[in-house]
């Protein structure tokens, strides 16, 4: 499968490159886990811009990432192929708003939004199995990182890190 994936996509293609996460989509083992770790550099640096900065960046990244999405997914000829990882990417990103970025939160952050992406808790799960499309590839990681935001921030609340 891998070879006829790099039939398929390319990334000198923009729109492949972000969808497959700047190529950590292509890794054989576990790439949603290797697309939300190439989103922490994008978080380390966005952590030097002001809140709104951070969201608008956050938010941009979760609606464009419904067209990057649906054209690498049709590129693939598969829905939701495990190489399309901008819904970690941007999931990371919504993960963290309003939250400092430290060593401890980005363990943490990361660690509550694998777990409610791979689990898909209702209504994650529901999300999954229903809607299609970019916007159905992207919206499940969407609410996986506000549940994953929420958690982290009732976690701030009671201990600083």
């Amino acid at each position: 499968m891998q070879a006829d994936l790099r039939t398929r996509v390319s990334l000198l293609n923009p729109i492949h490159f972000l969808g497959l996460g700047f190529g950590s989509g292509l890794s054989p083992l576990m790439p949603g886990t290797m697309g939300s770790l190439a989103a922490v550099p994008l978080l380390v640096l966005m952590s030097y811009t002001s809140h709104t900065v951070f969201l608008v960046i956050a938010l941009i990244a979760a609606a464009i990432g419904v067209a990057i999405c649906e054209k690498t997914a049709s590129a693939l000829g598969v829905h939701d192929h495990g190489a399309i990882v901008w819904d970690e990417i941007a999931g990371m990103l919504i993960t963290f708003l309003f939250i400092p970025i430290t060593a401890v939160n980005l363990v943490i952050g990361f660690i509550l939004f694998r777990i409610f992406d791979i689990l898909k808790p209702w209504p994650i799960s529901v999300i999954d199995k229903n809607m299609n499309g970019g916007f159905g590839i992207m919206l499940d990681d969407i609410v996986a990182a506000l549940m994953a935001c929420g958690c982290l921030h009732w976690i701030n609340s009671y201990a600083m890190f």
